[in-house]
């Protein structure tokens, strides 16, 4: 005699799994999800550069995301040199002034020293640690 199924005592049992419907599953599964607001100008933009890449807007989104470089904001310390090297760039223009006003001579020799301080202060803002920033 066959064997039944405990669910239904008239119908025979099958070795074969059961087939669900549906798509099959993903192998990987987006469970987080993030709301961004945007204005219609940067919608706009998002949407015609995902149809551009033959791109739904979600995957474009996703993929700008994941391959965005980005650039830290100054240290206290940085923005402290570019205020520095404003007032360096500020009193150049005070010389500047002065010197087509008149003393030129005396200027010219105050130039040239302002002038290697700003290199000297670029080379040392340009390089941390040995590397560009």
């Amino acid at each position: 005699m066959e064997s039944t199924t405990p669910s239904n005592p008239n119908k025979p049992a099958s070795n074969r799994p059961k087939h669900r419907g549906g798509a099959p599953r993903k192998a990987v599964k987006m469970e987080k999800s993030i709301r961004v607001r945007l204005s219609a100008t940067q919608y706009f933009l998002i949407e015609s550069k995902a149809k551009s890449a033959g791109m739904k807007i979600s995957d474009w989104f996703r993929a700008a995301a994941v391959s965005a470089k980005v650039i830290a904001r100054l240290s206290p310390e940085e923005r402290l040199r570019m205020r520095e090297l404003s007032g360096m760039a500020n009193n150049l223009n005070q010389f500047t002034k002065v010197a087509n006003g008149g003393g030129l001579l005396s200027m010219a020799r105050d130039g040239v020293a302002l002038m290697a301080k700003i290199s000297q202060f670029l080379d040392t803002f340009f390089t941390h640690d040995g590397q560009n920033t």
